[in-house]
């Protein structure tokens, strides 16, 4: 899989290629990470990409010329087989269904803005699909597409050295991921849980998938409404016992969901 970021700061992505989880898969070929300093496609030999906004009003705007060159050079070495996303507040918000469609493709495009943002035409000519990571203000959209990128690339096989540990996640099922403890046995009078050190796997899985419901229906009780029709009959059974009152209303709204949403 590749990704070619397209920004004006090129040098934040760095330390983001060379570590963790991007720098293994990058070393070991299973991901391409290509970035494109949008300076390289201005028309002047200042590298101005910005201009003050018609109308009127505070900040620069990114033209759309450079944009425009930048993305179509890219596009013509991608053979088609690329997909276009901008990141932008009015996106669709990142979750990890999006992530999961954006891991199968085989090569993303990433519009990282600035300023006030694109000239309006990079949307009407490029029809780019815009992806937010949430309802919240960022210096540009460098953080953001880290984040789809690590995201997706996560999913990838051969990334994460346990694949169980994927399937466990938290969001992957719809659920809060469950506690998780480790040595020493005791920390401050605050002890692992027995059922843990009981070396009985049937009652750990159990235990697992009940904090992992109680994390959801206290903390996140959203996900609930959102992933019912979803849920297994055993994750159900607990949603009921431990939350009444939520379960019915996740069973009224997936009643009344569009019968594509079910």
């Amino acid at each position: 899989m590749r990704f070619d970021v397209i920004t004006l700061f090129p040098d934040l992505f760095g330390p983001f290629a060379t570590n963790g989880i991007m720098g293994r898969a990058i070393a070991r070929g299973l991901v391409d990470l290509g970035i494109h300093d949008l300076r390289a496609w201005a028309e002047n030999r200042w590298g101005q990409v910005d201009d003050e906004p018609y109308g009127g009003g505070a900040g620069m705007v990114i033209q759309a010329p450079p944009v425009l060159r930048a993305v179509r050079a890219i596009e013509a070495e991608a053979n088609g087989s690329e997909r276009l996303i901008m990141l932008s507040p009015r996106g669709r918000v990142l979750d990890q269904e999006l992530v999961g469609n954006i891991a199968t493709s085989q090569r993303v495009i990433l519009l990282c803005g600035r300023y006030e943002g694109f000239d309006e035409r990079v949307n009407e000519i490029l029809e780019p699909e815009e992806v937010s990571i949430g309802d919240f203000i960022l210096g540009g959209g460098e953080v953001a597409a880290m984040v789809v990128i690590e995201a997706a690339v996560r999913l990838l096989p051969g990334v994460v050295g346990d694949p169980q540990s994927i399937a466990e996640d938290s969001f992957s099922a719809g659920l809060l991921d469950f506690p998780a403890y480790t040595r020493p046995a005791d920390v401050e009078g605050h002890p692992v849980p027995e059922v843990l050190r009981s070396g009985n796997h049937g009652a750990v899985r159990r235990w697992r998938l009940e904090r992992a419901v109680e994390l959801t229906v206290t903390k996140r009780p959203d996900l609930i409404t959102t992933y019912w029709r979803l849920y297994s009959e055993e994750v159900r059974e607990i949603i009921e016992r431990l939350a009444p009152a939520l379960a019915r209303a996740a069973r009224e709204i997936s009643k009344e969901a569009p019968e594509g949403d079910r």
